[in-house]
């Protein structure tokens, strides 16, 4: 595992709640990521850990293949991948997205 990969399994499997986005939840700078922070606000998560990979080309690169997904936000919950915003927005329609936000680690 490359020293980036270390980096981002750190953040993953050290937060409950990981958001890796472009910008940051108080300034989203893309549509995708500002929508993927509303979702989690939505579903009462208000401080989720969250990455800019736009200021570390080299996570921004490496998350990709990570979680083997091409795009970014990517969202993950007890170390595990969730998907990016398309798929919290469905699972939030769902109701699925809320239970496993409030299912304990």
């Amino acid at each position: 595992m490359s020293d980036v990969q270390q980096r981002i399994d750190q953040m993953v499997k050290g937060n409950r709640v990981m958001l890796f986005m472009k910008g940051t939840a108080q300034f989203p700078m893309c549509g995708f990521s500002g929508r993927a922070v509303q979702v989690l606000k939505a579903c009462g998560v208000d401080d989720p850990a969250t990455f800019n990979v736009l200021e570390d080309e080299a996570v921004r690169q490496g998350i990709k293949d990570y979680a083997n997904w091409p795009t970014i936000p990517q969202l993950y919950v007890n170390g595990e991948f969730v998907g990016g915003s398309d798929i919290m927005m469905e699972m939030y329609q769902s109701g699925e997205l809320q239970q496993l936000l409030t299912a304990k680690a």
